[in-house]
């Protein structure tokens, strides 16, 4: 008979490596949870800019003959008194992108004849993507026949 013991169980070695790698795959799958709710928050903030512009075009389009064009936010009076639809239509806008990225988000509304571009920056930073614009153009009412568009 020979004097040589057989291995039972494992050795502490073995139980250290298996939570060496238990270890790095849970960090894995951490970094991988944190990054999608970046995207995510990201992603939310696209869909807000794209609801807040929808919405204002929207407005422009029920108020055809009005003069939208708007160079910053900061053009917008901060108080609305009277029954001034166009004046009322800016300051919620303004409100709405102050609301949802801050005070440093801003919006221009550029309008060339019946053509309407709608633009809206953000500092998208928080998923490490810097400033995002939104920009949404679209034409709001018809030329009358002789008028070029």
């Amino acid at each position: 008979m020979s004097n040589s013991r057989r291995q039972q169980g494992v050795t502490l070695i073995e139980v250290l490596v298996s939570l060496f790698i238990l270890a790095v795959g849970l960090l894995g799958a951490a970094a991988l949870q944190l990054n999608a709710l970046k995207y995510t928050d990201s992603a939310l903030m696209s869909s807000q800019a794209s609801f807040i512009a929808y919405d204002m075009m929207d407005r422009i389009r029920a108020n055809p003959m009005a003069d939208y064009n708007l160079n910053a936010l900061a053009d917008v009076p901060s108080g609305v008194t009277g029954n001034d639809a166009r004046l009322q239509d800016l300051h919620d806008f303004k409100t709405n992108i102050q609301q949802f990225a801050g005070s440093t988000a801003e919006g221009r509304i550029r309008v060339v004849r019946q053509q309407v571009t709608i633009s809206i920056d953000w500092d998208d930073a928080r998923a490490g993507g810097g400033l995002q614009t939104f920009s949404l153009t679209s034409r709001v009412a018809v030329s009358p026949p002789g008028v070029p568009q």
